[in-house]
């Protein structure tokens, strides 16, 4: 039961600025292992398929605490809840900074997974602070600036990697992520807390969500190898049909379940995490793929480029997810929802069946990468904008946190194909897949980003459901 909310004290302009370095920073330090990855596989000795389990730890963790995070700031307070998410997120940022070895650095991104949930917390905290007009502009903002953050990790991680170390480009971002929380926690009134119930952490469903991602991860990481072990195959995908099976029947029946499936159930909130999970997975193979082709020697049929000319040549692809942000806000406010995903959603799909027949210049891969970072932000901001403004203010954080649970879902697993595929398409004794193992990856993820075609046209045209 929501209680009633008394009124928040206004922000200014100092509280959400220090708001929104949270957001840039947080945004930088998630994405400085992309265009690093072939550099992080080169040192640690990886595979490909366990440099996208590496790319994708970090959100394994925010699909976790994102429902908590989430309830938790309806419940306590969005800023009290987030100043705590980010101490843990500092501690995974210098585990990280510090890491000798792949198990440290697996460890310390698990730790910064938190940062995932910082958005669901920053969404409560604007909607709360700011009239009903003004929030909806200021989420879409918040997702930009994330993104903008995003963009800037990308630039520098390559240069810091290459002329400092790897351990400083997670230092760096990780030294502004504890200097932009203590603003928050100096500057940013608290919110009243939203919700009167006392019930528990709903521990049963958080660890078999646990397990299904997990089993998940696994069958993808190992897939390669799973081909001539069948019994294997058979035993995980029985472990991951049992896992799914138990959560849902835990949540059910849980007083206080981890996700509210009575809330997922709500058109306006499973068709938004249903576009989100098929867009993210088509999002996540390119992200995962490009840097991969890109690092592929000149004198095969790759540009042999480094981790700085990596992040150079993503830019434009960055430039375009932060501008996404709050133009998807601004277009489902005047479009409407379905009109922005439909767009995006047909944008997304033609650019990556072009990548999978056309990539043999730089630029193709540069034009392709930015239209699909456009087309993702334009879906998950207008997503995640028509689910926060579809419930009542009390279950915002919840809400917009089952989207976002999707989002980091998607992400993980689209990369981990992407992964998968370029473990399988490497010759014995090579370490460069074949080409054919690209165009593959791409032209599946297109098909995939076009099924949701079929969810869009049952949409309403509006914000509201």
């Amino acid at each position: 039961m929501s209680a009633t909310l008394a009124p928040a004290v206004p922000i200014g302009k100092a509280a959400l600025g220090a708001l929104g370095l949270l957001a840039v920073a947080t945004g930088a330090l998630e994405s400085v292992v992309t265009p690093t990855l072939p550099l992080l596989q080169r040192e640690l000795d990886m595979s490909p398929a366990e440099g996208a389990l590496l790319s994708i730890v970090l959100l394994i963790t925010g699909a976790l605490i994102t429902p908590v995070a989430g309830k938790f700031g309806d419940r306590y307070g969005g800023k009290r809840v987030l100043v705590r998410l980010m101490a843990v997120v500092s501690v995974g940022g210098l585990t990280s900074a510090l890491a000798p070895s792949l198990p440290v650095l697996l460890l310390g991104q698990l730790l910064q997974g938190a940062m995932v949930g910082a958005l669901p917390l920053s969404f409560i905290i604007v909607r709360k602070h700011l009239p009903a007009g003004e929030s909806k502009v200021g989420i879409g903002v918040v997702s930009g600036l994330f993104v903008g953050g995003g963009m800037a990790g990308t630039v520098t991680a390559g240069p810091v990697a290459e002329g400092l170390s790897r351990h400083w480009m997670f230092a760096l971002p990780t030294i502004v992520v504890i200097g932009a929380t203590v603003l928050v926690h100096r500057l940013m009134p608290d919110d009243p807390p939203g919700r009167s119930d006392e019930s528990g952490i709903d521990w049963p469903g958080l660890l078999l969500l646990s397990g299904t991602l997990t089993t998940l991860m696994l069958v993808f990481l190992l897939a390669p190898d799973l081909a001539s072990q069948p019994l294997v195959l058979g035993a995980l995908v029985a472990l991951f049909a049992a896992f799914v099976v138990g959560w849902v029947a835990v949540e059910r029946r849980a007083a206080s379940p981890m996700i509210d499936l009575a809330l997922l159930a709500r058109p306006a909130v499973w068709k938004s995490s249903v576009l989100t999970f098929v867009i993210c997975v088509g999002t996540s193979v390119a992200i995962h793929l490009v840097p991969q082709l890109l690092d592929v020697s000149g004198e095969a049929y790759g540009f042999g480029a480094s981790a700085t000319e990596i992040g150079f040549i993503l830019l434009p692809g960055a430039v375009a997810a932060s501008l996404a942000g709050p133009l998807g806000g601004i277009g489902a406010r005047r479009l409407g929802s379905r009109a922005v995903v439909t767009s995006g959603v047909v944008m997304m799909a033609v650019s990556l069946v072009s990548l999978a027949a056309v990539h043999s210049e730089v630029w193709h891969l540069v034009v392709g990468k930015a239209l699909i970072a456009l087309a993702n932000g334009l879906c998950v901001t207008a997503m995640v904008t028509r689910t926060a403004t579809s419930v009542d203010q009390g279950d915002t954080g919840i809400a917009t946190g089952l989207v976002l649970v999707t989002r980091v879902v998607g992400f993980a697993v689209g990369t981990q194909f992407g992964g998968a595929i370029l473990t399988a398409g490497t010759p014995p004794g090579s370490n460069t897949p074949a080409e054919s193992a690209f165009a593959t990856g791409f032209l599946i993820a297109g098909a995939v980003t076009a099924l949701a075609l079929l969810v869009t046209r049952t949409m309403s045209k509006g914000v509201r459901e």
